[in-house]
Formats: structure tokens, sequence, C-alpha cells
């Protein structure tokens, strides 16, 4: 075991796969020789060279379209896209291409690829670096996506990820990157795409979540507590394929659910979450679902950061919304 944060547990998991599988080749802007901007590729070039890590140039569209083909040609690419808002440059290939393949192959063609990028905000970044665009991704039907919320999970489902035969979008909440730390082993492990995480069981309401809206909720569960109310709290870990039986299990026995991420409600995750749970669950529920969610506003400067993204007092007055039905 290792007390590792989530950079350091996913820099373990590239090292460890690209150890044990040569035809894993991790490239992007400034993976190699920088390490990456956050240090999640440090020392990949140094231990595996130049031919598996490479330095691209600034041309997203080229990067993915790249390992697209070298997915076509038996090896596993890892591309990173140096920040989610900049997946937009690159969206025709995600969409045409790496999305369809299965498809268009009849099932001949697998595209065993995991597009890394740090993703939604936090870190008083500029614009275009504190984007969360789960939702572009989940409409594109043949993308996996998937959303760690600590070390451990990160670990796990990046293996998962790397070890899948079709494409992941693996989102990395770059706010909780260095935030706190766990100890994880050393070894390979997988955490399954598909299933969700029980954070805690509770009997009030369901709280779902992802990313770093989980430690935000964690962080929040002695403040519920102390209202009198007790949550269940989920953690999807993946938002495709969804674990949509944990998540209507617990709404079930809950009768109350309420949905938090930092993306903008409007048409977000949070939207379809509510709409299942309603389609699903209806005559169970004691109340609407409620969704706590940034505005549906671009993302601002990050000087009034704090006002956009969901924190504890919105959340708390989001559980009193919901409860006083």
């Amino acid at each position: 075991m290792t007390h590792r944060h989530i950079v350091g547990a996913l820099n373990h998991a590239l090292h460890t796969a690209m150890d044990e599988d040569d035809s894993i080749v991790v490239l992007g802007e400034d993976v190699g020789v920088d390490g990456g901007v956050f240090r999640v590729t440090n020392n990949l070039l140094e231990e595996h060279g130049e031919d598996r890590v490479v330095d691209t140039p600034l041309a997203e569209a080229g990067i993915i379209g790249t390992s697209i083909g070298m997915a076509i040609n038996d090896m596993k690419p890892i591309p990173e896209i140096q920040f989610s808002g900049f997946t937009y440059q690159a969206f025709h290939q995600f969409k045409q291409h790496m999305s369809r393949f299965r498809q268009r192959s009849n099932g001949d063609i697998n595209l065993p690829m995991v597009v890394r990028t740090p993703y939604a905000g936090g870190i008083e970044a500029l614009e275009h670096h504190s984007e969360s665009p789960e939702s572009f991704f989940l409409h594109m039907q043949g993308l996996k996506v998937v959303v760690p919320s600590n070390p451990y999970n990160a670990k796990g489902l990046l293996n998962a990820s790397i070890a899948d035969p079709d494409p992941v979008v693996f989102l990395e909440p770059k706010s909780i990157y260095r935030s706190f730390k766990d100890d994880i082993p050393d070894e390979p492990y997988e955490v399954s795409l598909g299933e969700a995480r029980t954070v805690q069981e509770g009997t009030d309401f369901t709280l779902i979540t992802y990313g770093a809206m989980t430690k935000l909720a964690e962080d929040t569960a002695d403040d519920i507590a102390d209202k009198g109310y007790n949550a269940a709290i989920i953690d999807l870990q993946t938002l495709r394929p969804l674990d949509r039986e944990t998540v209507l299990d617990s709404v079930s026995k809950t009768g109350r659910a309420l949905v938090l991420h930092e993306a903008p409600a409007n048409c977000g995750f949070g939207a379809e979450l509510s709409s299942q749970i309603h389609e699903n669950n209806i005559l169970d529920l004691a109340a609407p679902v409620k969704r706590v969610a940034a505005p549906n506003i671009p993302y601002p400067q990050f000087a009034i950061e704090d006002y956009h993204l969901p924190g504890k007092d919105r959340l708390l007055n989001g559980v009193d919304e919901l409860m006083q039905f």
C-alpha cells in the first residue's frame, strides 16, 4: 500500500500498464518532457522512451484522429487532451469516428483507447480550462464515460478503461487532483465500469453525484446529519455504462433523490438521471427530484468561480428544499 493522491494514483497506473503492455502509447501536448500540465504523465518518457510517449503539436483533432488510427491497427493509445475545454476542437473525431467504429465495421473493429483529460473547475483557471462537457460525450452513443472521485477508484477505473476493448473518455476532476490522499494497493487492480459506489447508506433521501462533487457530498454529510436527515450517498464512478440498478434501488427505499453536479443544470446529466428516476420510481417518490448544479451561463472568470460552483451552502439549501415536501 502507498499513500497517493489522484495524480500519483493515475501516474502509477500508467507506469504499470505500460510496463505490462508494449502496445500502449501515451500521446498529447506536453505529456513527455514536461510530464503533463498536471504531471500525471511524469517520468513516462524517461522510462518508456520517445516511441511510446509522444509530445504532439497543439492540435486536438490530430491527437484524437491519430489515436483512432493507432487503435485500429492493434495499438492501445492513451491520448491526453490538456484541458477538457479543448476537446471541442476534436468533436468531429469523437462523434464521427471514435464513437462509431464498432457499428461501422459490424463489430469487426474495436477501438481500445482511453482519452484522458483534466476536467471541470475549482482551480481558478482561465476560460476554456474549467469546462464540464460530460453531457456532450454522453450524447455520443458508443463512448464510455468515466469520472473518478478519489485516488483508489482513479487507479482502478483507469486500469479497467485501459483493459476495455471500446473507447473510453476518462474525465479527471482537477480540483481534487492533489487535495487528499488514500492508501491504495501497489499491485494492479480494476474498479469495474458500470458499477456505482455506495458511499453511505441512508433512509431519508438519495444523493447521487460523481467526480469532485463526491468529495463535497462526503464533506457535507455531517452537516446534513446535523439537520436531522439521513442521506444515502452514491458515487456513480461511470456515467456510461450507468449503474441504474443501484440508483433506482436506493431511491425506491428513500423516496427522495437529489442529483449534484458542477456542470450547468440545463441538459446536464442530472436531467437524465431525474427523468430516469421519475420514469421508474414515480410511485416511490415523496417529492420531485432535486438538482443542485451550476447556473445556466458560460463558465465565469476565476474571480467569481466560487459563486458559480455548487458548494456546501447550495447543497444544504437543496436538501432543505427537497425535504420540505
